[in-house]
């Protein structure tokens, strides 16, 4: 997940630096890993905006890091733009003004979502989750919004992050209700689909779960173990409906060609490549929208980037969007 950010924030800053840079000047882009540890994260922050003197940030993937990042930007004036962590609190209880999100959070999603889980699918649920700041966020988010649509959730299940043999906590899953819906990214997701199908659970329950389980990366190793499941995400490699457009095909081939390099089995794009690259394009707009020429003049950036709206096009090709002035959170169509 880590490397098919990065390459959707080359993507941007290649393409920004080919016209010319942002008003007139390149973009030198700094990378740093932070190895998925809050504290090692914090650290890597501080040395970007004090020793490296960064003029803005986009990036971030685990929502634990995140948080423990956000600080840094705040205390030192830097914008800071989100580009894959979805905890709802950093756009909720913990708003920053330095903090932004270009794509959607779990609240959202769940208004797109619940209504088809409730009236196609079924009217009891039962959540798994993996068990940290992203997951209970957004355990709590759909738990509102199918109530909200006139559904239950009878039960959850937290799963720790990191639990590759979900197995004892999936064979405790029993009982009257309709879909299980999985909350996981990554090796979790595969996890969550293939273990459940092992199990039995699918043929039992109708699947369902965040998009992030079944990201194109990840469908190899689901193969016909996830026949059935529903996910909704902001953003799927597909060449047809809404997306069938020049800009997507533009950027789908673009981010096709970039990920072979660094995976030869040919992986399509995924809604990291995408929210990363539309995460440098939405500061490029704000930076050529405010003048802005460093770090004195943060505030006009945030002036320029509150209530922005943003339009499908080669910058945006997954659609158009607005950043909402409020709490410098996007909204946006789902899939």
């Amino acid at each position: 997940g880590g490397k098919t950010a990065l390459v959707g924030v080359q993507m941007a800053v290649d393409r920004i630096n080919k016209s010319g840079g942002i008003s007139g000047r390149p973009i030198e882009l700094l990378v740093a890993d932070y190895e998925s540890k809050p504290d090692v994260g914090r650290r890597k922050a501080e040395k970007l905006v004090v020793e490296d003197q960064i003029d803005a940030h986009a990036g971030g993937y685990l929502s634990n890091v995140c948080l423990a990042c956000m600080p840094v930007y705040e205390e030192n004036k830097v914008v800071n733009m989100i580009t894959v962590c979805l905890d709802t609190t950093i756009t909720t209880t913990k708003c920053s003004r330095f903090t932004f999100r270009p794509f959607d959070y779990a609240p959202a999603q769940g208004v797109a979502a619940a209504p088809y889980l409730v009236n196609k699918i079924g009217k009891r649920w039962h959540i798994a989750y993996a068990d940290y700041a992203w997951g209970q966020s957004t355990r709590d988010a759909y738990v509102e919004q199918i109530k909200g649509a006139g559904g239950s959730v009878v039960e959850t299940t937290g799963i720790p992050l990191g639990t590759a043999d979900m197995t004892p906590f999936l064979s405790k899953v029993t009982g009257s209700f309709d879909g299980l819906f999985g909350i996981f990214f990554g090796p979790q997701g595969i996890a969550f689909l293939t273990q459940s199908f092992d199990l039995g659970l699918s043929k039992k329950y109708r699947m369902a779960g965040d998009g992030a389980i079944a990201v194109a990366t990840a469908l190899p190793a689901i193969g016909s173990k996830g026949e059935g499941f529903v996910g909704i995400d902001r953003y799927i490699p597909v060449l047809e409906g809404v997306l069938n457009t020049p800009h997507h095909k533009r950027f789908f081939d673009d981010a096709v060609a970039r990920l072979k390099q660094i995976d030869p089995s040919g992986p399509l794009p995924d809604r990291y490549v995408q929210s990363n690259y539309e995460g440098v394009n939405t500061l490029k707009i704000g930076m050529q929208k405010s003048g802005f020429q460093g770090r004195k003049d943060t505030m006009k950036l945030i002036e320029a980037l509150e209530g922005l709206e943003l339009k499908e096009g080669d910058d945006f090709p997954q659609g158009d969007k607005v950043l909402r002035k409020e709490d410098h959170q996007a909204f946006l169509r789902e899939f």
